[in-house]
């Protein structure tokens, strides 16, 4: 997907570092408006290819004042102002606007974090919709700084309980900023108050949908592969790789050629289940690829997450290299390109891509398809979802006539249970002992008739062991996790409430029927601060 070929007002939110700027644009994509996030620090140019409609500066972790502080660059004032673009400040985004017009930002007496309420002093601009003077909300407060002195034409237009500046605005200059975050479920107005700005304040047009994505994702990969081409796809049997190899079977038709390859590190009985599904509902040409003794013998030793993750990467690329060789004889001429499924999320938690410019955020995780792609890959990449989230990848999913129940499988990481298994996966039968853990724990999740509620739920197996009793004798044996969680997009997740007598029937039908584990514990904290999968 092309973000200049988008036919509708773009929103550009210029990343300073916030945990929460990821949410800013998730957000705004659901009131149907497309926005797309890029490093705070993009060059100019970088800006004003994109022609936004609205800019949006996000919050970070840094003080304007500190040495090397993240700023937009030079010449973007005067870009705004002469393009008429909006600008909204959020956080961090508005101690930068202030300073950088010629304000005072110093550090707050009485920082706020949390829950904060705040007061409206003047019923305009941001908050001109249904709120009037004196009106009051609670918001989320994340800041050390303040604004103490305001840019000539700035107005205060709500503080907070403490007196500090909470929103200001210069509709003259189109000049916004919330001290705040309206992107969080902490701030309940918030939302109302993204939407109230966008299309009331800023005049956007809310015409972004699936269907247009899908349209512009076709052209964008018939105009790239050409008439001769042929693509091979890299399915992992997930929703992404197979939405993915859907959209470009519908673009170029037998010139996609799937692979799928069983790495060692899959779940109970998931090659088997995979391939039923690619032959019977989705009538994709699949070639097995069995690897399991490359991969595991690679791993052997491996103990570090961010090491597996690369070297799994790069034996994939190994195998898709191989298979195009083999293609390349049956079909005398070269595939050029390798589909993958990467989503946004991948993007936005990986190791930033050369030359992207991403430095002010941290690094998450290393995805497979982004963080462990070798430099001298042989096949160009064609990632027709990376601008894209996981539920409207579903969406996206169901206008392909994907099957439902098979674009409601919960996530499953390029990885596999690699990143399941803490430690070297080749010890202690840990594979096949969170094989068979994770199978019960979904399939009781299934037979509660829950499995669509919960985002994710898989198992985890821990390197350690603990004393037990079973058979009236003593144990000394393996201790695996649970972990359930609800989101919408993985950005965000919090752990899923399970009934305690659900929890205790699990447990027991685990330690009855799983040789070697002997104690059960669920995983119940939220995204953040811990991410979803383990490591």
């Amino acid at each position: 997907m092309d973000p200049q070929s988008i036919q509708t007002s773009l929103v550009l939110i210029l990343d300073f570092g916030s945990q929460y700027t990821h949410l800013i644009t998730r957000r705004i994509r659901s009131l149907s408006v497309f926005s797309l996030c890029i490093s705070g620090t993009s060059p100019l140019k970088s800006i004003t290819d994109l022609n936004p409609s609205v800019i949006i500066l996000s919050g970070g972790p840094h003080s304007v004042h500190a040495p090397n502080a993240p700023c937009f660059p030079d010449g973007f004032i005067e870009y705004v102002e002469s393009k008429g673009v909006f600008v909204l400040g959020i956080c961090y985004g508005l101690q930068l606007i202030v300073e950088r017009l010629g304000g005072s930002v110093r550090v707050g007496e009485k920082q706020e974090y949390g829950r904060m309420e705040i007061e409206v002093e003047r019923a305009c601009g941001l908050f001109g919709g249904s709120k009037k003077v004196g009106d009051k909300q609670v918001v989320w407060m994340s800041h050390g700084d303040e604004a103490v002195k305001l840019p000539d034409g700035f107005e205060v237009v709500a503080r907070s309980q403490q007196g500090t500046v909470a929103a200001v605005e210069c509709p003259g200059r189109r000049f916004y900023g919330l001290q705040y975050h309206p992107e969080v479920t902490h701030s309940p107005e918030g939302m109302e108050t993204l939407r109230y700005f966008l299309f009331d304040v800023c005049g956007v047009t809310a015409g972004w949908k699936m269907e247009d994505v899908l349209d512009e994702e076709i052209k964008v990969i018939q105009g790239k592969v050409g008439p001769e081409d042929h693509v091979i796809c890299a399915l992992s049997g997930g929703v992404d790789s197979t939405v993915a190899a859907t959209l470009v079977h519908k673009a170029i038709g037998d010139r996609l050629h799937c692979v799928f390859v069983d790495n060692g590190l899959l779940r109970y009985k998931e090659r088997e289940r995979v391939m039923e599904t690619f032959e019977r509902d989705l009538h994709l040409p699949v070639t097995c690829v069995d690897a399991t003794e490359q991969f595991l013998s690679k791993l052997k030793g491996v103990v570090d997450p961010e090491m597996k993750r690369k070297i799994i990467g790069k034996e994939f690329i190994c195998i898709f290299d191989d298979f195009a060789q083999h293609l390349e004889r049956d079909l005398g001429k070269k595939a050029v390109f390798l589909v993958q499924g990467t989503l946004y999320p991948d993007v936005i938690e990986s190791c930033p891509p050369p030359g992207s410019g991403r430095t002010h955020s941290h690094t998450i995780k290393s995805h497979h398809n982004v963080g462990g792609l070798p430099k001298d890959m042989k096949l160009k990449l064609i990632e027709p979802l990376k601008l894209l989230f996981k539920d409207e990848v579903r969406e996206l999913g169901k206008i392909l006539a994907v099957p439902t129940a098979f674009l409601k499988r919960h996530p499953f990481p390029g990885p596999g249970l690699a990143v399941r298994v803490l430690g070297d996966v080749t010890e202690e039968n840990a594979l096949e002992i969170l094989r068979q853990v994770d199978e019960i724990f979904i399939q009781s999740i299934k037979d509660a008739g829950i499995y669509d509620s919960i985002w994710q739920a898989f198992a985890v197996f821990l390197p350690i062991r603990s004393v037990g009793v079973q058979g009236d004798q003593r144990t000394h044996s393996h201790v695996v996790a649970l972990r359930a969680v609800t989101s919408q997009d993985g950005m965000t997740a919090d752990w899923y409430n399970f009934e305690h007598k659900f929890l205790d029937n699990v447990a027991r039908k685990i330690c009855n029927s799983v040789r070697g584990v002997n104690r059960v514990v669920q995983d119940i904290t939220s995204k953040p601060p811990s991410t979803i999968e383990w490591e």
